[in-house]
């Protein structure tokens, strides 16, 4: 039985009919996974380019009326408006915002305030107004599902409990003085 075996794969490593499978076969997955990368990049720089489009027209509408304190769910509204194009938008965005001193600037920190909404709701990191000339910072957190979360990009990505995965978009504005 050896021999016949050994017989069996020393003839089909001669034969030449049928090679192409072999190269098509091992060529398939590394086409697939460089095309569901660069669709899920795509997607992702759409969606960062909707979120910050979002961000920065609510900078605009906040920063031009002067003495109105939107509340967090208000600015999560007009961002989700402006922006469009980001699904469940009202329920994965979560704001951040506080005012800076300019003269003794501190960042909001590398963990991004998100919803993960496989976990119970957490209040908010924090939200605080500006007054008159104060520098303000404004950081949105967007979760979003991956178009393939489990090849290409997708499945690099860090996820949360529920499988989504981080944005932010990140806006310093100066509060207008109230006349």
């Amino acid at each position: 039985m050896k021999n016949s075996l050994a017989k069996f794969l020393k003839g089909f490593a001669r034969e030449e009919r049928g090679q192409m499978v072999v190269e098509f076969a091992l060529a398939i997955p590394l086409i697939f996974f460089l095309f569901l990368t660069s669709l899920e990049l795509s997607i992702y720089q759409l969606r960062q380019m909707f979120l910050d489009r979002g961000v920065d027209m609510t900078v605009r509408a906040v920063r031009l009326n002067t003495g109105v304190d939107f509340k967090h769910s208000e600015l999560k509204d007009m961002i989700c408006d402006f922006a469009g194009f980001l699904e469940d938008c009202d329920q994965t965005l979560r704001l951040e915002m506080r005012p800076i001193d300019p003269r003794n600037f501190t960042q909001l920190g590398n963990q991004l305030d998100c919803i993960d909404v496989s976990k119970p709701v957490q209040p908010l990191r924090e939200f605080r107004h500006g007054g008159d000339h104060d520098l303000m910072l404004l950081r949105a957190c967007y979760m979003f599902k991956p178009v393939s979360p489990g090849s290409g990009l997708g499945y690099h990505y860090t996820k949360d409990g529920s499988g989504r995965v981080a944005m932010a978009s990140t806006s310093a504005f100066v509060q207008e003085p109230q006349s």
